[in-house]
């Protein structure tokens, strides 16, 4: 069982804050798929906070009863201006709150946000203690970190400066990604380290990240480091599957096989039906393109059928498409 406080999970994996891509339809597509909790994209706090005033809240924002249990992550630099708009994501629906300290995008730091606010203990602590003490106690929050801004014995310093800190003032778990800021995705993800943080954190909820591909991984990461759970990133875009597998594998059942085409094309098909759905027919035939480049990965023909997605300008493309690779 995964705890964050009061909101208490069967499944300890569950789907990461994913810039661009975890919207609503692709969480529905990660809870039909086996997960049980889903954290929406990553949200820069003055966007919430202008967005929520306007129309397109129901884009970003909207959470409806089959969403639940879900969270939102927040990214800025203002302590004052996380504390708003984390009241306004209550306000929408979210069951928790995520505050992000760990994006190695380039002008997200160069906005002293995300990864930045790992050389800032102080300013990162601020911001943990002006949320935490203006959303209800009810609402657990979370942190996202890496494991230091860089490899220097000050930058991991100041990791441990942020950790303990943050569950002295009441955080209910923390995600650790193995990489450094400054490494982004380059080289292996450390899970010695984050071992490591598991060890020191004891009790209290740490979850690991980074370069969980397969369920045989997520299990053996889990078993090796002793974390209470694991965020899939990267590794649940376009295979949404990976949930029902690592649900198997941690059960000690054997790994379903790969969905066949059949299976793919339902999938696929509903994710697209889900964003026309939401963003309209013209903004989804657009927007599902980088989720067919990473469907295609399943696909035994990758690159053509990537090469397809990709031209695909409108929904008739779309379900040519799915028809000449999926069914035919």
């Amino acid at each position: 069982m995964l705890h964050f406080d009061n909101l208490r999970l069967q499944f300890p994996a569950i789907q990461a804050a994913l810039s661009g891509y975890s919207d609503a339809p692709m969480r529905k597509i990660s809870r039909l798929c086996g997960a049980e909790f889903t954290l929406c994209e990553v949200f820069l706090d003055k966007f919430v906070v202008d967005v929520s005033r306007g129309n397109k809240s129901r884009f970003y924002l909207a959470v409806d009863e089959s969403d639940h249990p879900t969270g939102a992550q927040l990214m800025g630099s203002e302590p004052e201006m996380f504390a708003t708009a984390a009241n306004r994501l209550i306000g929408f629906g979210f069951d928790l709150i995520d505050l992000n300290f760990a994006c190695p995008v380039k002008k997200v730091l160069g906005r002293r946000r995300g990864g930045m606010l790992m050389t800032s203990p102080p300013t990162a602590l601020e911001i943990i203690d002006r949320v935490r003490n203006s959303i209800p106690p009810n609402i657990p929050l979370a942190i996202k970190l890496r494991k230091g801004y860089d490899d220097s014995p000050q930058s991991e310093d100041q990791f441990w400066e942020i950790l303990d800190g943050a569950f002295q003032r009441g955080i209910a778990a923390a995600t650790v990604h193995g990489r450094t800021v400054k490494q982004r995705y380059d080289g292996a993800s450390d899970w010695d380290f984050i071992a490591r943080v598991k060890q020191h954190a004891g009790s209290r909820t740490i979850l690991g990240s980074g370069d969980l591909f397969t369920a045989e991984t997520i299990a053996q990461r889990i078993r090796e480091s002793g974390v209470d759970g694991v965020a899939l990133a990267r590794g649940a875009i376009g295979n949404p599957w990976l949930f029902s597998q690592t649900r198997n594998a941690l059960n000690g059942e054997p790994i379903p096989s790969p969905p066949t085409l059949a299976e793919q094309y339902e999938i696929i098909l509903r994710h697209y039906n889900l964003s026309e759905t939401l963003y309209g027919a013209h903004r989804s035939a657009s927007d599902m393109r980088k989720f067919g480049v990473n469907y295609a990965k399943l696909h035994p023909e990758p690159l053509a059928v990537r090469n397809d997605f990709v031209r695909a300008k409108n929904r008739d493309d779309w379900m040519n498409v799915l028809k000449k690779w999926y069914r035919d």
